[in-house]
């Protein structure tokens, strides 16, 4: 079979068009609302996903601490929060933050977080930004605007941690100014 051919008929295809896919913040995102799903708390529905190098490293979603009684099963905590301009609003102090839950799970495994960026439903409270600021991370990115972050917005911008949100549109739940 010496100098046997083979001819190899290549099939014509049609080009097809490129699927779009999402960029990483809205990527990410929409696995902060897959993970928001498991909130125990029905004010806010808040997930959270930290990330670095385009890898998850935690997770956290709203809830009680571990083993404790959640919102779900025996109702919510509500206190009254008083601000400067003498408004008051109702928070859950029942549960600990998405993004404080994302916090404690690095911690219990050893996962650090230094150069990481958190995505959340909405802009952290106050007290989350803080623990956020602590953790090394160099960006925050946010579905949402949150009714009280003008101090978080503040903090995140003498920290020097990039703060992206996508949509003006403010988080509304129950009691909230």
């Amino acid at each position: 079979m010496k100098g046997l051919r083979i001819k190899v008929a290549m099939a014509k295809t049609k080009k097809t068009k490129k699927a779009k896919r999402p960029n990483w913040d809205v990527y990410f995102l929409g696995i902060v609302n897959e993970v928001g799903k498991r909130a125990t708390c029905d004010r806010g529905k808040s997930g959270c996903v930290v990330v670095k190098d385009k890898r998850i490293l935690t997770t956290g979603y709203v809830g009680a601490p571990a083993g404790l009684p959640h919102c779900d099963e025996v109702d919510h905590m509500l206190r009254d929060v008083l601000y400067p301009d003498g408004s008051v609003t109702k928070h859950c102090v029942r549960t600990a933050h998405a993004e404080q839950n994302a916090i404690c799970q690095a911690a219990r495994f050893g996962i650090a977080l230094e150069g990481a960026t958190f995505y959340c439903k909405m802009e952290p409270c106050f007290v989350c930004a803080k623990m956020i600021v602590n953790t090394g991370a160099r960006r925050v990115v946010c579905e949402k605007r949150y009714h009280a972050g003008e101090d978080t917005r503040r903090l995140f911008k003498q920290a020097k941690i990039e703060l992206v949100v996508l949509s003006e549109k403010v988080e509304k739940y129950k009691g909230q100014r």
